[in-house]
């Protein structure tokens, strides 16, 4: 079984195809179990965020695969084939492992080094182990990789490196209506994202931050923790009124902004609205910007500013930023490395147990027969010559067992597990060596 990475992101999509194939809630779900369906995979994990879709699967072909991914992800979006395929990026084996710790560390992010990533991942790998889509070897590709993004952000200066979407979006509001400290905010959404950006406004000092949501009584939670308040969505088109910024992270598919709303909104106003959209599928009709007096930022401008950099080097400049990046790629190579000897190493374990097994049977056989034939022997003796025994055979596969496994851990190193299992004609899948690894487990 081969590890497969298949996806686009902000680095090599344009943001209005990416909104495209962005997937969440019950259309995520189809997706992820249309992944593991297919023939050629056996698991599947998808993480789909703002500024990327990507799947992950192990797969018993690598063409097979990738077709059935592609296609998927082509039926998914109503994208022809041979557009989304432009834009695709495939990593196999190594390479997909190295990736996957590259986002978990914030080095693929529109932003380099945020943080939230590790939660998207996290909410992905829940997903896959809720819907049944995920084995052994995505949770524990996944769980590693949520290790070595936490380690990333601990050892080294990576959460530095970048502020995140919010506080950059905060940015560029600053250079539209001044400083923010003492203004009105509305958040639409109380997602993970507008939990965030609320916290960010908070935490900048805006006095009056108002939480808008479908479920009110998430509204009323994020509004109490911000210390704000909490409106029905009906109430958003009022509160434009009222409101200096604007942050919507709601994604569901439809505008919850329309031009017609910030129109009505601007009527009377002399002042400036800035609205922050960070959703994907867009949540503010891009219209509003031909509005006067109102500006709109979203991922795709973002994205034009130069923030979506195919080398996150390239938007670092102070050389503490570089060290940060240096320190973080040094960890995904030793941490990948890790990860891969540990995964080739486990492949010959099977074979292992089966060897043991093997031996175990032929040592109480032979002790058997020894026993029948003795009759006369005492219980001493017998434990004696049972013990003497067992301890000449874990002797002697002792070297052997300790060489095959580092041996597995190489390049190439399932081939010594053959060797061995047609040099003893072992079965790893034999009842009895199944039985033993449990038991000693």
């Amino acid at each position: 079984m081969s590890l497969l990475a298949v996806g686009l992101s902000h680095r090599t999509t344009p943001v209005a195809l990416l909104e495209r194939v962005t997937v969440s809630g019950d259309a995520l779900v189809k997706l992820l179990h249309d992944v593991r369906q297919d023939e050629n995979v056996a698991e599947a994990l998808v993480v789909s965020t703002c500024n990327r879709v990507e799947v992950y699967a192990a797969v018993d072909r690598f063409h097979g695969g990738v077709t059935a991914v592609t296609n998927l992800l082509a039926v998914h979006s109503g994208l022809p084939t041979g557009q989304l395929a432009d834009h695709l990026y495939v990593h196999y084996q190594e390479r997909a492992v190295q990736h996957l710790f590259s986002v978990a560390c914030g080095l693929d992010s529109m932003v380099v080094g945020e943080g939230q990533i590790l939660g998207q991942i996290r909410s992905a790998l829940r997903l896959a182990q809720d819907e049944g889509t995920a084995g052994t070897i995505l949770n524990e590709l996944a769980q590693h990789a949520l290790r070595v993004g936490k380690r990333a952000h601990a050892e080294t200066g990576i959460d530095q490196a970048g502020a995140s979407l919010v506080g950059v979006g905060l940015t560029l509001a600053e250079r539209v209506i001044g400083p923010i400290a003492g203004r009105r905010a509305l958040v639409v959404g109380a997602g993970s994202m507008s939990s965030l950006a609320a916290a960010t406004l908070s935490r900048a000092g805006v006095t009056d931050i108002v939480i808008a949501n479908r479920t009110f009584e998430r509204a009323v939670r994020l509004a109490g923790i911000v210390g704000g308040r909490a409106v029905e969505s009906a109430a958003v088109q009022a509160e434009l009124a009222r409101a200096d910024l604007v942050i919507s992270c709601v994604g569901a598919g439809h505008r919850s902004i329309t031009v017609e709303m910030v129109e009505t909104a601007m009527r009377g106003r002399h002042d400036a609205l800035f609205l922050l959209d960070l959703a994907l599928p867009h949540d503010v009709d891009p219209g509003v910007r031909a509005l006067p007096e109102v500006t709109l930022v979203d991922l795709e401008s973002m994205q034009r500013s130069g923030l979506g950099s195919d080398d996150p080097s390239e938007a670092v400049t102070d050389g503490g930023r570089g060290r940060a990046i240096g320190d973080v790629r040094r960890i995904i190579a030793e941490e990948a490395a890790a990860y891969l000897d540990a995964e080739r190493a486990s492949v010959v374990t099977p074979t292992v147990i089966a060897l043991r097994s093997m031996a175990a049977g032929v040592v109480e056989a032979e002790i058997g027969r020894l026993m029948s034939r003795l009759p006369e022997l005492d219980g001493r003796v017998r434990d004696e010559v049972t013990q003497t025994v067992r301890r000449v055979v874990d002797k002697l596969l002792h070297e052997p067992t300790v060489r095959i496994k580092k041996l597995a851990a190489s390049p190439g190193g399932d081939q010594y597990a053959e060797a061995l299992r047609e040099l003893f004609d072992l079965d790893p899948a034999a009842p009895e060596a199944v039985s033993r690894m449990e038991a000693d487990q």
